[in-house]
């Protein structure tokens, strides 16, 4: 019930038209009546007509339709080749020392998986180029896949 029916419900109280109870005793019948009154009030009858709307088209871009990507082309990204993974306590961790092998959880040979910005993107094999550790990429995640992960 809104403020104003309640207003207007406080001025019937007190007026002619409508005696107050004689022992100041409402009864549930007098607030139903009151708040069917209220729910429905008397006026004008409002005519509804439902709304048309045209179908939206796509708009075609102006001009060339190629699109320049040289903007996005200086943001840094993180890329992480991974061998493998290893769960350990912190006990065991604080007993490593230098010689220590760590086991993971890969076996040799097995392709390892490269990351940007912890996303899996790739597989590939670990060569040796220059005299320094490198990756050939033996395998793209499609985008399905990388869809996949996501969930």
């Amino acid at each position: 019930m809104e403020q104003n029916e309640i207003d207007e419900l406080m001025k019937g109280v007190g007026s002619a038209k409508e005696p107050a109870p004689a022992d100041d005793n409402i009864s549930w019948d007098d607030v139903k009546d009151e708040m069917e009154q209220s729910a429905h009030p008397a006026g004008p009858k409002t005519e509804i007509s439902n709304v048309h709307f045209e179908e939206l088209q796509k708009a075609k871009p102006e001009g060339k339709t190629n699109f320049n990507l040289d903007f996005i082309m200086d943001i840094p990204l993180t890329l992480t080749a991974e061998l493998g993974r290893s769960k350990m306590l912190i006990s065991e961790l604080l007993q490593l020392g230098q010689g220590s092998v760590l086991e993971l959880s890969k076996l040799a040979g097995e392709p390892m998986d490269i990351y940007v910005n912890q996303r899996l993107i790739a597989r590939g094999e670990v060569v040796v180029v220059n005299e320094k550790f490198g990756v050939r990429l033996t395998d793209i995640v499609s985008p399905a896949e990388r869809v996949n992960k996501l969930g």
